[in-house]
């Protein structure tokens, strides 16, 4: 989906446009309810939390103000979501959630990084080679699959897998510090 069509259905969505949410909910829905099945582990409630995050969407609709891509404000909120649940139903201690998500947020739904780490992040990318830098950009950013990146920037797939492999090298060495927090953002992010 291509930040045009994003901003697009930001904008009928607060226009209180229900079929914007109906085409959000059929093109998210199943990586949210994965997200959260991955935390939560039981079916019924992964399903229950999904059509949460998608109501906690309508209701905030208002006061939305993305600045990235919709899928993955929208993955943040399927974790929170999850965590949220976790530390209700007391299946895990907040010590035990917030060890394993450090640094993400657990009660942001707006931020997905710490400013910190967030801050590293984006400087780590502006190194990148600009042919690197766009394609691990459509790839993470954009969430294009390889075979869209292939096309959209007319180069081979596996010029784009070798680009995306660059990139997480490239990202991995100037993020030695941060390493750990940054493979729970490579975890549940990409």
């Amino acid at each position: 989906m291509t930040q045009e069509n994003n901003n697009d259905l930001l904008r009928r969505l607060k226009e209180n446009d229900k079929t914007a949410l109906k085409e959000i909910f059929q093109e998210h829905y199943p990586i949210v309810y994965r997200t959260i099945f991955r935390i939560v582990s039981d079916q019924g409630i992964a399903e229950d939390l999904a059509q949460d995050v998608f109501m906690r969407l309508w209701e905030k609709r208002d006061r939305i103000d993305i600045q990235g891509a919709l899928g993955a404000y929208i993955r943040r909120m399927a974790v929170n979501e999850a965590l949220g649940y976790l530390r209700k139903n007391k299946k895990y201690t907040i010590e035990e959630v917030a060890d394993y998500h450090s640094p993400l947020t657990i009660s942001g739904e707006d931020t997905y990084l710490d400013n910190e780490l967030q801050a590293e992040v984006n400087r780590a990318i502006e190194t990148l080679p600009p042919r690197c830098k766009a394609v691990f950009m459509l790839s993470r950013f954009e969430e294009l699959s390889y075979k869209e990146i292939s096309q959209k920037l007319d180069i081979s797939p596996k010029t784009v897998e070798n680009q995306i492999s660059k990139a997480l090298k490239t990202l991995r060495k100037a993020l030695k510090s941060y390493l750990s927090s940054f493979l729970i953002f490579c975890m549940w992010y990409f």
